[in-house]
């Protein structure tokens, strides 16, 4: 997500800084950046110069000090609400006053991170959607204490980007992923009660609704644990069974399960095309 989130600053024209937490991660940003770029070129949507002015623009670190002179920062840390606000602690004796702090978090509320800086009028949510260079989405979210101006300039930013910003409320998931995520967890409950296969499920959710991809295919391709924490985040925002991760999603993320990532989730991604691994139901 940080690497997309980089490359479609720097293609829009800003300087960019990408900071990492070594110099092998680094380079790895810096290689998925060009492959991603390497696509669109030979698709023709993008020149080699523009190519080249992109790349131009960006820049890499591990140090959190060479952010110091940034006017928005973009978070896109593990989904952890202590490792985030450490960060934005760190960031925050760092910055000038005018530096807008925005969050790529999907599921962690804005208010929790703005608390544990001195600018929550300055806090605001983007959420954008991975494949970053290719998903026109991103959510703008607005706290309880983001001021309007914040706000405004963020959703401008957005725009500024070449993606299409919507307006959400901050709570736990905001838009998509309110609605999402307790899809994603009952088709999950669904295969274990034996309403339908893996494929038959996947396949009656493209054909039957119009989707891309099913609902396993789309776990996969998020990632498991991912999954996992976020309903783990929201269920513990909202109480409501519809976010608690059903007892077979627990039993992947513990059998290191997690989808395309490690190479089996739901699909066996060992071979091509992907066959569905025998879960035992």
């Amino acid at each position: 997500m940080g690497s997309g989130i980089a490359q479609v600053a720097a293609h829009a024209g800003f300087t960019t800084k990408v900071r990492e937490v070594s110099d092998p991660l680094c380079q790895r940003a810096r290689a998925n950046i060009e492959k991603s770029l390497a696509k669109v070129v030979e698709r023709g949507k993008v020149t080699p110069e523009q190519r080249d002015q992109t790349l131009g623009r960006l820049s890499f670190t591990t140090t959190v000090a060479d952010l110091r002179d940034c006017d928005i920062v973009i978070e896109a840390v593990v989904e952890d609400l202590e490792v985030k606000n450490a960060l934005w602690k760190e960031l925050d004796a760092l910055c000038p006053a005018h530096t807008i702090f925005a969050s790529n978090t999907s599921s962690l509320t804005i208010a929790a991170m703005a608390a544990a800086t001195t600018r929550p009028d300055r806090m605001v949510g983007l959420h954008f959607f991975n494949p970053v260079p290719v998903m026109k989405l991103v959510e703008v979210v607005r706290t309880v204490t983001t001021s309007m101006a914040t706000f405004d300039a963020a959703y401008a930013f957005a725009q500024k980007l070449g993606k299409e910003p919507i307006r959400a409320k901050d709570n736990s998931g905001f838009v998509v992923n309110l609605l999402l995520v307790p899809y994603l967890l009952d088709a999950i409950t669904q295969l274990e009660h034996g309403v339908a296969s893996v494929e038959d499920i996947d396949r009656g959710m493209q054909l039957g609704t119009g989707y891309p991809m099913g609902p396993f295919t789309l776990l996969d391709f998020v990632g498991l644990d991912t999954t996992y924490k976020i309903a783990e985040i929201m269920f513990d925002e909202y109480r409501e069974t519809r976010y608690a991760p059903p007892p077979l999603l627990k039993r992947m993320v513990l059998a290191g399960m997690y989808g395309r990532k490690s190479g089996k989730g739901f699909y066996d991604y060992a071979v091509d095309p992907p066959r569905v691994n025998d879960l035992g139901l």
